[in-house]
């Protein structure tokens, strides 16, 4: 494979990345949400109902960064997720995503899935079946 064969793979796929980001972002603007903040949610809705630490939260996170806390701290002035902290271990605290949380994400569901599917509508059928393929064989998904 050329140099420039590999550029044009990694450019493409950074412009893709940025494209369905940008499409993801103005779905959630008006809800006053970011991309992190979504991300959050639906981190912890998959915990159905169950307790998640602030690691656990990070490590399933898209976008890895340091301001976690401050993307949860928002979640939580909104009213969007709650925080307890452990009695036995005040360093250890938990996250749920609460009722107004959850109404917000099924608010969102079919948006989101709207803004996707129109994303890779642009896309003819077999290279999305390539697609899909490459990243599963890549665990990229």
């Amino acid at each position: 494979m050329t140099k420039d064969t590999c550029k044009d793979i990694v450019v493409g796929m950074m412009r893709a990345g940025l494209e369905a980001t940008e499409a993801i972002a103005s779905v959630l603007k008006p809800q006053e949400l970011s991309l992190q903040q979504f991300n959050v949610l639906r981190i912890l809705r998959g915990q159905k109902g169950k307790m998640a630490t602030l690691q656990d939260v990070q490590s399933q996170m898209i976008h890895k960064m340091s301001n976690t806390t401050r993307i949860i701290d928002r979640l939580i002035e909104k009213g969007l997720v709650s925080r307890n902290t452990c009695s036995e271990n005040r360093r250890k605290i938990d996250l749920c995503i609460t009722p107004k949380g959850l109404e917000l994400l099924a608010t969102l569901d079919p948006v989101i899935a709207q803004a996707e599917g129109d994303f890779v509508a642009q896309f003819e059928p077999e290279n999305i079946q390539a697609l899909t393929l490459l990243f599963h064989q890549n665990r990229i998904v």
